[in-house]
């Protein structure tokens, strides 16, 4: 567990997150996984790292999911702060320690997805795919979907 100087932890801990409020937050409050059926997220939360950001008072605040092997590639998804804790550098923070213990594994690729917090990756050394004309992706579900 890493603790930000205002008392704010980061656990990876998923028996630690509360699910409806993850639910609500995926489900509702976003633009990627509008719609997203609760039995998909916990199969999701099980079959991934996650990581869950709490206030010194152990409410959750924030949300992160990473799909990896632990050995060259990751997706960082499913990144989420509640709007009452927005602006004060805590998903910044978290998202450093996460990056630097996905890399201390061997994973030399890290990847995103995002379509309105590009700076906020910029500050972590992410920057636009190089080779965008080399990926492909193959969807059957789309947004607003079930």
């Amino acid at each position: 567990m890493r603790v930000h100087e205002s008392g704010a932890m980061l656990d990876p801990s998923p028996s630690r997150l509360d699910l409806d409020r993850v639910e609500r937050w995926l489900a509702t409050e976003t633009y990627w996984a509008r719609g997203r059926p609760r039995a998909d997220i916990v199969k999701s939360i099980e079959n991934s790292m996650v990581w869950g950001l709490y206030t010194g008072g152990g409410e959750q605040a924030g949300f992160f999911r990473v799909v990896t092997d632990k050995t060259t590639f990751a997706w960082l998804c499913d990144v989420f702060i509640d709007r009452d804790h927005r602006g004060r550098g805590l998903a910044s923070w978290a998202l450093a320690h996460i990056r630097d213990e996905l890399l201390a594994t061997g994973v030399y690729r890290i990847l995103l997805a995002t379509s309105d917090a590009h700076a906020v990756y910029e500050k972590l050394g992410f920057t636009p795919h190089a080779e965008p004309e080399k990926w492909m992706e193959l969807t059957t579900r789309r947004i607003g979907e079930s």
